[in-house]
C-alpha cells in the first residue's frame, strides 16, 4: 500500500452492561485501559493521523489516555457506528486509507490489520470477519450464490434464516478514505434501532462492483470485544495466558501458567522460574536466574541475576543486585537500591534507602531514607525514625556496622564504621566509628511490688 494510512478508532459508546460511570473503553485489562491497547495496535502501523470518536463520559477520555497527537472527534448525539464515522470525515486525508477499529476490541494484533490494509484499494474494501460457534449478537456476513460478500445484516434485522449464519462481522475494514466519504453521505436509518449503520456501506460496495475482501485474523480472541464485565475477565484470561504462553517458549518456568498477571511489560533472561500468583506491573526485568515465589507484586522493578524473592514480597520502583535474597513478606518501596548479595528477610519494609554490598537486614525492621554500608549487619525489630512530623530526614551506616535488635536510629544521625550499637538503644547523635554506644534507660527492680488483681 502506497497510501498513507488514517486510523478511526470508535470509542463513544456508554457500555451500559458494564454497569459503571466509567466509559467502557477506559476499563483495564492487563493494567491499561481498552482503548490504550487499541491506540498502540494503530501505532505499529504507522499511520498519518489517528481519530479517535469519543462521546459517553464527556472529556473524561480523551483527559485519560492524555494524547495531543490524536484528533478527537465528539459524537454528540450517538446515533450509530455510521453516523460516528461521519463525524471524522472532515479531519481525514482523501487520498488515504482509512482503517477503522473499536475501542472495545483490544487484543487486535498489529500483524493482522498490516495484512488487512494490504487488500484495501480503490476497487476493494477489505472487511476482517470470523466464524463464530456462537454468533447472537453479531452483524451476519451475507454471501452471493458465487461466494463474494453481498451485505452485513444486524443481528436485530435479521430474518431467522439469516440468523442461522455464523460467519459474523468483526466491524473492522480498511477502504479508500474517497469512497468511505461517498458512502457515509447516503446512510439511512431505516432499520429496527434507527441507527446509521457502518455496515451498510457494504452493500453499496457491492452494488457498485467494487470488490469487498474478506480477511480473517489467526484467532478468534483478537476481534472479541467488551461489552460486560463477564466478557472483560474472559479476554483478561484469554491475554494472560497469550503471555503466558510466550514466556513459556522462551524458556521461563511458569509453576502455574493460569495463575499469572502481568499488567505491563515482563522482560525475562534465562533460567528464571516464575511461582503461582504472581503480579508484575510497569516495567519489570529479570536476568538471569531470577526465582520469583508465589504470591509476589513486583511493580517497575529491574531484578538482577541469581536474585531469589520468596513468597509474599512486594517490590516497586527498586533494583535489586546481583545474588541477593528478598523475602519472605518484604516490602520494598520506591527508591530502593540494593547492592550484590543483599539479605532483606521477613517482614522488613525499605523505602527510599541503598543498601550496602552483603548487609543483612533480616527480620522486622523498618530502613528509611537510608544508606547502608557493605557488610552491615541491622538486627531484629531496628528502625529508622525519619520522619520528624513535618520533614524527612537521613541516616547514614558506615560499612561493618552491626545494630543490635529493637533500636531506633533518629535521623539525622551517623553510624561509623565498624561501630556496634548495643541492642535497645534510641540513637539521637553520631555514634562513632569502631566503638559500642549503647543508649537505654538503666533497668529498675521495684521491691515489694504486687501486679494489680481484677476486682
Amino acid at each position: 500500500m502506497n497510501k498513507p494510512l488514517n486510523v478511526v478508532i470508535l470509542a463513544a459508546g456508554k457500555g451500559t452492561r458494564m454497569h459503571s460511570d466509567l466509559p467502557k473503553v477506559l476499563h483495564p485489562l492487563a493494567g491499561r485501559p481498552l482503548i490504550e491497547h487499541v491506540i498502540a495496535a494503530a501505532d505499529s502501523l504507522a499511520p498519518e493521523r489517528i481519530c479517535v470518536v469519543y462521546g459517553h463520559g464527556g472529556d473524561v477520555l480523551p483527559q485519560a489516555v492524555g494524547r495531543d497527537d490524536l484528533a478527537w472527534v465528539k459524537q454528540e448525539p450517538q446515533l450509530g457506528t455510521g453516523h460516528a464515522v461521519q463525524q471524522t470525515v472532515s479531519r481525514l486525508n482523501p487520498d488515504a486509507v482509512a482503517l477503522i477499529l473499536y475501542g472495545d476490541v483490544p487484543l487486535i494484533r498489529s500483524e493482522t490489520l498490516q495484512e488487512l490494509v494490504l487488500l484495501a484499494r480503490e476497487d476493494a474494501l477489505a472487511l476482517l470477519t470470523v466464524s463464530l460457534a456462537n454468533p447472537t449478537g453479531y452483524g451476519r456476513i451475507v454471501r452471493n450464490a458465487q461466494g463474494g460478500v453481498e451485505r452485513i445484516v444486524e443481528h436485530k434485522d435479521a430474518t431467522p434464516e439469516e440468523l442461522t449464519l455464523h460467519e459474523v462481522n468483526t466491524g473492522i475494514m480498511a477502504l479508500p478514505v474517497k469512497r468511505l466519504s461517498a458512502w457515509l453521505a447516503r446512510l439511512s436509518n431505516d432499520n429496527a434501532q434507527g441507527e446509521y449503520y457502518l455496515t451498510d456501506i457494504i452493500a453499496m460496495a457491492a452494488a457498485e462492483r467494487v470488490r469487498v475482501l474478506p480477511c480473517h485474523p489467526g484467532a478468534v480472541w483478537e476481534v472479541l470485544g467488551v461489552n460486560s464485565r463477564m466478557q472483560l475477565a474472559e479476554l483478561e484470561r484469554a491475554h494472560q495466558h497469550n503471555l503466558a504462553e510466550a514466556l513459556l517458549h522462551r524458556g521461563v518456568t511458569l509453576i502455574d501458567p493460569k495463575r499469572l498477571d502481568i499488567r505491563g511489560e515482563l522482560a525475562c533472561g534465562r533460567d528464571v522460574l516464575i511461582d503461582v500468583n504472581c503480579v508484575f506491573e510497569g516495567r519489570v526485568d529479570l536476568a538471569d536466574g531470577v526465582k520469583i515465589g508465589a504470591n509476589c507484586v513486583l511493580k517497575n522493578v529491574e531484578v538482577a541475576a541469581g536474585v531469589e524473592i520468596l513468597p509474599f514480597s512486594h517490590i516497586e520502583g527498586a533494583r535489586i543486585g546481583t545474588g541477593s535474597r528478598i523475602g519472605p513478606y518484604s516490602r520494598i518501596r520506591p527508591g530502593t537500591e540494593l547492592a550484590a548479595e543483599t539479605h532483606i528477610g521477613n517482614f522488613v519494609e525499605i523505602k527510599n534507602s541503598r543498601i550496602g554490598f552483603n548487609s543483612k537486614v533480616n527480620h522486622l525492621s523498618y530502613v528509611g531514607d537510608a544508606s547502608v554500608g557493605s557488610k552491615v549487619n541491622i538486627g531484629a525489630g531496628t528502625i529508622t525514625a525519619n520522619y520528624d512530623g513535618a520533614n524527612k530526614h537521613r541516616t547514614e551506616i558506615e560499612d561493618r556496622a552491626s545494630i543490635g535488635s529493637n533500636c531506633v536510629l533518629v535521623a539525622p544521625v551517623r553510624i561509623g564504621a565498624e561501630a556496634t550499637i548495643g541492642a535497645g538503644s534510641v540513637i539521637n547523635k553520631d555514634a562513632p566509628a569502631g566503638e559500642l554506644t549503647v543508649a537505654r534507660a538503666k533497668a529498675v527492680t521495684v521491691p515489694g511490688w504486687k501486679r494489680p488483681v481484677k476486682k
